[in-house]
Parts: C-alpha cells; structure tokens; sequence
C-alpha cells in the first residue's frame, strides 16, 4: 500500500461531490432545511407570553366590579369576553376560544367596600403553564387595582420596604425567539452532520461500490477523510446560512466574533460527522442507519439537549444521560455567541468535550471499517 497521495485523494473527494450534487435528497436537506427549520422555531414556535383570551363574569353590578372588570379589559396580558354569566364562558373554555374565566361574586362591592373581597380564577389545566401564568397575571391585575382604589377608601397607600427591580442581561426583552433559532441551528447541523453521513458508507456497499474502494491502495483513514471533508463544507455552509438568516430576517443579536462561531460549528461537526460514519460503518445499511441516525442524534438533541426543556428541571438520572448528548455542548455555546459575545471560559471547555466525543466516534469507525469484503 502506497503512503498518501494529494492527487488521489483530490480525485475521491471529486467523486464524493458528484454523488453530493447528483442525490437530490441530499441538496434538498442541505439548501432547504435550514431555513425551513429556521423560519419554522422563529416564528411557528413561539413561547412568548402574548395576549391570552379570557372571560370575565360580573356577577355584580356595583362600581367596584365593573371597575375591576375595565382592569382586565385594559390589561395588556388580556383579551377579555364580558358576561354577566358564567355559564356561557364555561363552554368557550371547554372548546378552546378562551383560557380562563375570571368570576367577579355577587356581592364583591360590598366585600370591598369593607376591604376584604375575593375574585374567583378557573383556568384549563390541561395547558399547566399557561393556567400558571393566566392565574399569576389575573392576581397581579387584581393587585394593582386593590392598590389604585386604597386612596378612594381612605387608606393610605404604603411603599413597599423592600423593591424588586429586574434585569435581564442578553435578552432584555424575554423574547423567545432569540434563544430557539441559536438552538434550532444546533438541530439543523445534527441532522446534516449525523443524518446524512450515515448513509454515505452504507450507499457504497449497498451499490458495489465499496468493493472497488477496497481494491484501491487507499488507506482506511484516507477513505473515511474522503466522507468527511464535503459533509464538513456542507456544515459550515448551513451554518453560514443559519447565521445570516438569524441575523438579517429574524432579527436575532449576534454579538460574538465570526471567528469564534466557525470554531465552535467546526467543534461539533466532529462528533457529529463520526457519530453518523460509524453507524454508516457498522450498519452497512442506509435504511437501518437513518433510522439508528434518528434515534441517537436527532431524539436526542431536540429532547435532552436543553433546546426545548431546561436541563436543570429533568430528573437527576436523565440530566446524568445528557453529558453524553454532544448536541448539549453546542446550544450553550450558539446562544451565548449571538446573545452574550465570545465567553471563552466557557466555550473551550464545551469545546473539548465535543472534540472528545469525536475522537471516539472516528476511532470507533476505524475499528469497524475493515479492509475486507465480507
């Protein structure tokens, strides 16, 4: 077996860009995906709190309930229903049309002329966080209303001891969007990096091809650097794509360096292009390696990576299971590069482990690619 030969090499990493150009699948996951995906988590997913549709029901008809009722009416947490029946509002919250209903008692006028009444609050529990936030949101429309009347029934309104003033650094505003694009970026080179390199093996051996491979005086990891390098360009091109389309349609922050994302997509494109090699390799076949592909990548890195759900809210035992989800390693860094700027404390740290994952993975394919037909 001849040492490595630069035109040899050229001339396999030509017929792996011809395969890439001629399979319509594989440009068709390359080009559209990412901005599907992207458009898709920026503006279909949205976990921003916005104008939720309530009922409210008077069921008294003193100043103080329609008083309280014109609160909610002009909250801006609020699309409100006024009925002076519950019975009407119960059905709408069964059907959907609204969330909650906000139940003012008959005699709420009187009990609050004396300072002590109560409002009824029912929400649709089969949607816990927003029968949270709608619950949170009604009391504090309620409160600030309680406050505002204090001074009409001689009270004196006191300042708190103690004021709470929030801040919240890199994204001020809460908006969701700007922490769900960085993660569905890491979702779109997962499934370029894993999915896609799972077949690229298998492909050879289904169609003969990897027979005349083998009779070539190309080595092992000469072959597998052949797979490698065209699904690393089509990564780092997705990536580029992501980034201007976060940046310049979806209005996402970025406030790192360039420089410091391409180290960080290159990162993860190691273990993610050895994850889907081995499989390809130990599989040899493309049907079984997208399904083991889907399995152990793409599940994995939209259900245990932090992308959707906090990491720190999952049982102990799973969040234990996700240090082994490189995917988990990259979100961290992709949000903090747009929304906080270049943390090179904690980027190298997250790098290393991705590049140790890889390490195995490419090790592990060279023990199961063997230069042998059978």
């Amino acid at each position: 077996m001849s040492g490595f030969q630069p035109r040899r090499f050229a001339a396999l990493l030509v017929k792996e860009w011809l395969q890439i150009v001629r399979d319509p699948s594989t440009l068709l996951i390359t080009l559209v995906l990412p901005p599907l995906l992207l458009f898709l988590f920026g503006y279909a997913v949205n976990l921003d709190t916005a104008r939720t549709r309530i009922g409210v029901a008077t069921l008294d008809r003193s100043e103080a309930a329609d008083s309280l009722t014109g609160a909610f009416e002009t909250s801006r947490w609020f699309d409100v229903r006024v009925s002076d029946s519950v019975t009407p509002l119960k059905a709408d919250l069964v059907a959907g049309r609204i969330r909650a209903i906000v139940v003012v008692p008959q005699d709420f006028g009187r009990r609050s002329a004396a300072g002590g009444a109560d409002i009824e609050v029912i929400t649709d529990g089969s949607l816990p966080n927003t029968a949270s936030f709608v619950a949170a949101y009604a009391e504090g429309v309620r409160a600030r209303w309680e406050a505002g009347r204090a001074p009409e029934r001689g009270q004196p309104v006191t300042a708190p001891r103690i004021a709470v003033s929030d801040r919240y650094w890199f994204n001020p505003e809460l908006t969701s969007r700007f922490f769900l694009v960085p993660g569905s970026m890491a979702i779109v080179l997962t499934i370029l990096g894993t999915l896609l390199t799972a077949l690229v093996i298998a492909r050879e051996w289904e169609r003969g091809t990897m027979e005349a491979l083998l009779a070539t005086p190309i080595s092992m990891a000469e072959l597998i650097a052949t797979k490698v390098v065209p699904y690393y360009l089509l990564g780092l091109g997705a990536a580029l794509i992501c980034t201007v389309l976060a940046v310049t349609v979806l209005g996402v922050p970025f406030r790192g360096s360039p420089w410091a994302l391409l180290l960080i997509v290159s990162a993860f494109l190691v273990p993610a292009l050895g994850q889907g090699l081995f499989i390809s390799a130990a599989t040899k076949n493309q049907f079984v390696a997208s399904q083991l592909a889907l399995l152990t990548a793409f599940l994995p890195a939209l259900m245990l990576s932090g992308f959707l759900f906090e990491v720190s809210s999952m049982p102990a035992w799973i969040q234990a299971l996700t240090h082994l989800v490189p995917v988990r390693y990259l979100i961290p860094l992709l949000q903090s590069v747009f929304l906080a700027g270049d943390l090179w404390g904690l980027f190298l740290r997250n790098i290393l482990a991705m590049l140790g994952f890889g390490l195995l993975f490419f090790v592990a394919t060279l023990g199961v690619t063997r230069r042998r037909v059978a």
